[in-house]
């Protein structure tokens, strides 16, 4: 039996999230959700989250789980929301901690903020299987954007957050906290591993030159076959010598330091001041 999987795209920050559901009993998980958030106004909605919980509730769902495939830095999470709304545990992998830490710095968040991982319902390892009704989700630890990266296993789809873009984009980068490119390049070959027809859905696209439609979905002989960055046949040496040099000229994402402040808190925003009022930082001239 296969779950049934719906797709989400949210232009703005070019995200796709993902209702995953087992349609033997209706359980379903929520992947990656987005809150909407204008910078300019510092304007928070839920919008985009609401869509899937709308899709949800129309069909009789059950949401149990909101799985973050890692601390996002372009886009905020809506897992918080989800929660409020559905009662769904939201899920990370355990290495979050390692992500939390680096931010507690980089945002002086001080003793206050816990960086042990409990803002969030369910630590993740490697290995480890949630249920989901008469189905389970396997986790794969995917190590390489960042420290926390996971992917989710269900059936024969593999959720693999920002760790692969579509063939014609390539792979993610490196140069955050924590990131290594040797570990991706690793992680990569973890997942390309799979059965040549295991379905590989993406969290990002940015429509690669030449092409006229964002798309999400492919597979794992798709990738490699053709993926731009890390097709068979590319060593471990030459990844990591191209990811380094490339990673070098990007500009940081343009929701990180708002997103990171909501995501790891997973989704939660940072506590009222005395006035009642929510506040992101911006660190100056550190980055």
């Amino acid at each position: 039996m296969q779950a049934k999987i719906e797709a989400f795209f949210d232009e703005a920050t070019f995200t796709v999230s993902y209702v995953v559901a087992d349609p033997e009993s209706g359980a379903c998980a929520l992947i990656d959700p987005v809150l909407n958030f204008e910078p300019a106004a510092g304007r928070t909605a839920t919008g985009s989250a609401d869509r899937m919980i709308d899709y949800i509730n129309a069909r009789g769902f059950k949401a149990v789980w909101t799985l973050e495939t890692h601390v996002h830095a372009d886009h905020l999470s809506a897992a918080a929301h989800v929660r409020r709304k559905t009662g769904a545990k939201i899920a990370i992998g355990r290495f979050v901690t390692a992500t939390q830490a680096a931010f507690q710095d980089i945002f002086n968040l001080g003793e206050e903020f816990p960086v042990d991982g409990s803002q969030f319902d369910r630590l993740l390892a490697d290995g480890d299987a949630l249920p989901l009704g008469s189905m389970s989700i396997r986790v794969l630890h995917t190590p390489g954007h960042t420290p926390a990266c996971v992917s989710y296993l269900v059936g024969d789809a593999v959720f693999v957050g920002d760790t692969l873009f579509m063939p014609d984009y390539g792979t993610a980068r490196t140069d955050f906290p924590g990131g290594d490119a040797v570990e991706l390049y690793r992680s990569i070959r973890k997942i390309l591993r799979l059965p040549r027809g295991t379905r590989l859905f993406v969290c990002h696209d940015y429509k690669a030159p030449g092409r006229d439609v964002f798309a999400w979905e492919t597979t794992v002989a798709a990738q490699r076959d053709g993926n731009v960055h890390i097709h068979a046949g590319v060593s471990e040496e030459e990844f990591v010598r191209f990811r380094r040099e490339r990673d070098a000229d990007l500009e940081m994402p343009r929701l990180i330091l708002p997103a990171v402040q909501v995501n790891i808190r997973a989704g939660g925003l940072p506590p009222p001041e005395d006035n009642g009022v929510a506040y992101l930082k911006l660190p100056l001239d550190l980055l």
